[in-house]
């Protein structure tokens, strides 16, 4: 039986933070491999994201270099926003000898009791949290706790470091530094 940690989001764009803490889960967990999970719509966000296109790519190129991490496009197969319990019914009933772990930050776990069919949610897949600075990770949800370094990164801080043209070197993947640059994403 295989053991997967899943990890969603915009990824808008993916950076080190991500591949820390799905690095940190793989060896925590003994997990057989990190599938990174793209948001097509999703329900959280009011801002214009970045092309579908775009994101993928930017996955794609941030996770080649470690053959434990994948790319499912299961967000894109379907239409609509992209809940997360439907995306783990799908998943649950494509890959049946499989077990999940659904990998959250700690600013998410604040956030959990306004998922989307929250209590469902929780009867489909184990929750692990990161924690990350500036967060508690006290939750009445069913949670496995990651110790990992610490580093407080997110997209948004990093779209406007490009916008302004700042210092985004051990921050983001060099080939998906690149990507944005070449495709002038964020202003870059």
């Amino acid at each position: 039986m295989k053991k997967i940690g899943l990890i969603g989001g915009t990824f808008d764009p993916p950076h080190n933070g991500h591949l820390l803490i799905a690095q940190e889960v793989l060896i925590a967990l003994s997990l057989d491999e990190i599938w990174f999970i793209p948001s097509n719509i999703p329900p959280h966000k009011s801002r214009e994201i970045t092309s579908s296109k775009h994101r993928i790519e930017m996955v794609k190129r941030a996770i080649e270099s470690n053959d434990n991490f994948k790319i499912n496009l299961i967000e894109f197969e379907r239409e609509g926003r992209s809940y997360t319990v439907d995306t783990i019914k799908v998943l649950k009933e494509l890959y049946k000898e499989y077990t999940f772990y659904f990998i959250i930050g700690s600013d998410m776990v604040e956030y959990l009791p306004k998922w989307h069919e929250v209590d469902e949610l929780m009867k489909l897949i184990q929750f692990v949290g990161m924690k990350r600075p500036g967060y508690e990770m006290e939750t009445k949800y069913p949670l496995i706790q990651i110790e990992a370094p610490q580093i407080d990164l997110s997209s948004t801080s990093l779209r406007e470091r490009c916008e302004r043209g700042g210092n985004t070197v051990y921050l983001l993947p060099e080939n998906v530094k690149t990507y944005i640059e070449e495709n002038n994403l964020y202003g870059s």
